[in-house]
Order: structure tokens, then sequence, then C-alpha cells
């Protein structure tokens, strides 16, 4: 089996004279939940469209759980997608529909149906299954979609903007389905909400004008293993850090304390001697935050 659910090696895609991706190379390890991030127009729906052959590649090449690039017959089952702004047949009801897919997708009569309902009921829907998608709400009709990419399991999922239009009891919900995955599913998130991103993902891939910007864990792309930013009650004893850090670095502006820490060094240990450190000063933590953040990451990555 494939260590990789997912590879770009040197992809492009064309539209007319303008690149929609130039050159994106990237891969995503199995059992992952993947921020994919970009602002509009950086080719998140593009590069999702040519992963689940709705769009052919001009350059380059995709492997999909180490089957090559898309094909119906080999990643029957296996790769559940859910476009951006689906529509689903106003005139059946969401067991129509699901069990549509399930049948597509290789399970018998009664496999389909077993999973349906499942599903249904994974995302609050039971009780709905048999009224038509007409008269259900745009909530209920996102959260109807999100089921169909979902069904059977597959070993790669697709989101894109999967809690557009959801409030926030309904994006509780769904985000709960996607944390809650089986182990060993990859699902690939596509959405502008990088605070929601990085509330449910392990992974990151970050795209602008068709190309890389970083790629990795949440934890390395927003430096949460070597950084910290403390909100104090007053100003930081920088001498007294310093001399307990000399290898570190801490930047104090008001009560807002930033801390860089070298390669290989313990954060929780580190954590531990700094609010000592505080405390013995009369100074004490309102919060802390390890890393910078996704959103903060991208607007340097894209500012510099």
């Amino acid at each position: 089996m494939s260590k990789t659910a997912l590879v770009f090696r040197n992809v492009s895609k064309r539209f007319g004279n303008a690149y929609a991706l130039r050159n994106l190379s990237f891969s995503i390890p199995r059992g992952h939940i993947v921020g994919f991030v970009g602002p509009n127009g950086a080719g998140k729906t593009t590069a999702f469209s040519l992963v689940a052959g709705y769009l052919s590649l001009d350059a380059g090449e995709i492997d999909i759980l180490g089957c090559g690039t898309f094909d119906p017959f080999l990643l029957k089952g296996k790769l559940g997608v859910l476009p951006q702004d689906a529509e689903l047949s106003l005139y059946h009801t969401p067991r129509e529909v699901l069990e549509h897919f399930a049948r597509l997708s290789g399970m018998n009569g009664r496999q389909a149906s077993l999973e349906t309902t499942r599903m249904l009921e994974m995302v609050g829907l039971r009780d709905r299954m048999s009224q038509r998608i007409s008269a259900l709400s745009h909530g209920m009709r996102r959260r109807v979609a999100v089921a169909s990419a979902l069904l059977g399991d597959p070993d790669l999922v697709l989101l894109d903007e999967p809690l557009a239009g959801l409030d926030p009891v309904q994006a509780h919900g769904v985000r709960d389905v996607i944390l809650n995955r089986p182990k060993g599913q990859t699902v690939v998130v596509s959405s502008h909400n990088l605070l929601e991103l990085e509330r449910i993902c392990d992974w990151v891939v970050m795209l602008d004008n068709g190309e890389l910007l970083r790629a990795g864990s949440v934890a390395e792309v927003t430096g949460a293993t070597e950084k910290t930013e403390w909100e104090l009650t007053h100003t930081a004893p920088l001498t007294q850090l310093k001399e307990a850090f000399p290898t570190h670095e801490f930047v104090c502006e008001e009560t807002t304390l930033s801390h860089s820490m070298p390669t290989g060094a313990n954060m929780d240990d580190v954590s531990v001697k700094i609010v000592e450190i505080l405390a013995s000063a009369g100074i004490g933590v309102r919060s802390m935050r390890r890393g910078v953040g996704l959103e903060q990451q991208f607007i340097d990555d894209q500012s510099g």
C-alpha cells in the first residue's frame, strides 16, 4: 500500500493563456486531515477537479492512493468528492440520492440502504431522509452533499468548502464527522476559514496563484514547535528570561511576549520554566499560543 494519499508532480493546468496551476508539486501522507488553503483564484478547485477526473492535465503527474491519475475503475469506492457548490436533484429524497451514489460506488442494494441510513444519522438528517431535497434548507442540503462524499468510508475524501452556508450548530456537527473519520482515512478540506481549518487539520497545503507556498504538518508550518506568544498582565522581565535561556529569542511589546526557541528544545519544559520566572516577578499569564497560526503564516507568506 502506498504511504501517500495524494501526490502532485509538476502539475500544470491552463485555461486559454492563463495558468490555474503552474508546476505544482506536493505530497500528502495517508491518514491526515489536510487543509487546502489559498485565496480565490489560487487553484484549489482546479486541483480538486484534476484529482476527481473532472478536468484533464496539461502537464505533470498526479498519483492518487498509489493508483496513478484518476481511473473510475481502480478508484471505485476509494475516492469521495464534494465539489464546490454541489447541487443535488431537487425532486429526489436524501435517501434516494445517497442510495444511488452508494450503488455507483459498488454496494449492493442492502449495503446501500444500510450505509445511507448510517450517513444520514451521522450528519443529523435521519428524520429528513424521505423528504424531497427541495423541501430542505441550504444547510441541510449541504450536509446531504457532505454525506455523499463520505459514503462507504473511502480512503481519500476531498471536501471543497464543506462548511459553507452552515450555521454554527450545523458546522459543529460536520466538523465532528470529519474529526471522527475512520482510522487511516485521508480527508482534504478546502476552505477560506483558516481558523476553522487550524482546529481540525494536522497537515496543510498552501497555494497562491497556482503555485505552492508551503506544505507540511500544521505544527511545522505555523512554528508551533518553536514559537510561542504570551499575553501577560505586565511587561515581561526580559533580563531574567534571557539569562535563563541565552540561546532563545524574546521580544516584548507592551504585555505581549514573543518567544522563539532553537530546534530540539522541549517546549513543555521551557514553558514551565518561563511561567516560574513570570510568577516570581509577580506577572500573570492571560493566555499562551503555540506558533503564529495558519492565518498569520499565510498572510506573512503572501506579503513576503
